[in-house]
């Protein structure tokens, strides 16, 4: 049965708050490099015990307890997408804020 699709909201402030931490960021990035991985080959690649990794990965895994453990870049997607529209906007208004400023005073 397929999954819902998460609610983009929802999936951008969980990979925020995934984020914010820098040991989560490191386990992400080591899943993303060295693909499915234990708590106990990610505490080897990593500075973190085991015990440190398996608490990470029980919030990023929203509580549910896994013996292996995945990149998911689907909400990532998400959140970069949110990030892409937010850029555009800004890159927009920027724009028009630099045009305004370099035009000769009338």
């Amino acid at each position: 049965m397929p999954q819902p699709t998460p609610d983009p909201e929802e999936a951008a402030v969980a990979v925020f708050t995934a984020l914010a931490d820098p040991n989560r960021r490191a386990i992400l990035a080591s899943l993303a490099e060295h693909g499915p991985s234990t708590a106990t080959d990610l505490s080897g690649r990593l500075s973190i015990t085991r015990q440190g990794v398996a608490k990470h990965l029980a919030l990023l895994a929203g509580g549910g307890r896994r013996v292996l453990f995945r990149h998911r870049s689907e909400p990532v997607r998400v959140a970069q997408s949110y990030l892409a529209a937010l850029a555009a906007d800004w890159d927009d208004r920027l724009t028009r804020l630099s045009a305004f400023l370099t035009e000769p005073p009338s």
